[in-house]
């Protein structure tokens, strides 16, 4: 007998399709409504470049007698440093005035977009800092870094 195969991927690429929104305030993280999502701010336009965003769990050794095999368990949940990049504004107000350090909220990612039925991430997120990039070459940007302050919640349905 041959396995089931899964069902074929409609593949992409993040650019043009993934959604970045800032949302202040969510009641309920595991459910967020679409007036909360729509309270947000799309920073989709000025991200330059994301880092982290991503939950992990950490491995635990369960050694015994009974055997020299060292089998392991499911630790405790981190999440990765995380920020974002974007671009700064020389005449007008940019992610800065959104974004001030210790400013708590939600980055909510749409990986395939803000589309009823599929699936998206919240992030409870508190900024900890707005390093300028000093490149005299290229766009000036601004990382905003987070700190995860408490579970994300993965793999929810876009209402």
């Amino acid at each position: 007998m041959v396995a089931t195969p899964i069902t074929p991927t409609s593949r992409y690429i993040p650019p043009g399709t993934t959604r970045y929104y800032w949302v202040p305030s969510i009641a309920n993280k595991a459910a967020p409504t679409r007036s909360e999502l729509n309270a947000g701010s799309d920073l989709t336009a000025e991200i330059s470049a994301v880092s982290g965003f991503a939950t992990s769990s950490d491995q635990q050794d369960t050694p015994d007698l009974g055997s020299r095999f060292v089998s392991k368990i499911p630790g405790r949940i981190t999440a990765d440093d995380s920020s974002l990049t974007l671009y700064m504004s020389s005449t007008s107000a940019d992610v800065r005035t959104l974004l001030p350090r210790d400013t708590a909220g939600f980055i909510t990612i749409f990986p395939e977009g803000d589309t009823a039925g599929l699936k998206y991430d919240v992030f409870p997120v508190k900024v900890t800092g707005q390093p300028k990039s000093r490149d005299v070459e290229n766009p000036a940007t601004i990382m905003i870094q987070f700190s995860v302050t408490s579970i994300p919640v993965e793999n929810i349905t876009v209402p």
